[in-house]
């Protein structure tokens, strides 16, 4: 082989090498993927639906809801006024409100999952969207909230 050839091939190797380095390996699917998936859509489904019952039913008792504002403020609440609020607004808001899924990521083993999920939620005319981030046990019932962070971009 020729050193021009031989450089030539070098060169290519070294390419791909340098290409491949910078590959994050792709985690590897949530375990119980589809049955996380299903009840996330629950949770969203339930609350544009005004479901506060089957919306309750999505969170473990002793769950906290924290909001971060934009400033970067926390107000946090435990499950009994988060749904209070969450029922309220619905009462209160002039229009229907609907807020779907866009994205969901989701890690973790048969026992805890996290999920972030970016989701858009419409009131009439008006369009947010923003980010969910949940912790979930699973029980003998199925899937339940533990833990929601949230805010509005």
């Amino acid at each position: 082989m020729s050193s021009v050839c031989r450089m030539l091939v070098l060169g290519a190797v070294l390419c791909v090498s340098l290409v491949s380095c910078d590959r994050q390996p792709m985690p590897a699917p949530h375990p119980d993927e589809p049955a996380v998936r299903a009840f996330l859509e629950r949770y969203f489904s339930t609350w544009s639906s005004q479901d506060m019952d089957g919306y309750g039913g999505c969170f473990a008792p002793e769950a906290r809801v924290t909001y971060v504002e934009k400033g970067g403020a926390l107000s946090s609440q435990g499950l009994t006024d988060f749904l209070h609020g969450q029922k309220m607004g619905h009462e209160l808001s002039k229009v229907p409100m609907k807020e779907v899924p866009l994205l969901m990521q989701i890690s973790g083993d048969m026992r805890v999952a996290q999920a972030a999920v970016s989701w858009k939620l419409t009131k009439g005319d008006v369009v947010e969207t923003g980010w969910d981030y949940f912790t979930l046990r699973k029980g003998p019932d199925g899937w339940r909230i533990v833990s929601l962070v949230f805010y509005q971009d």
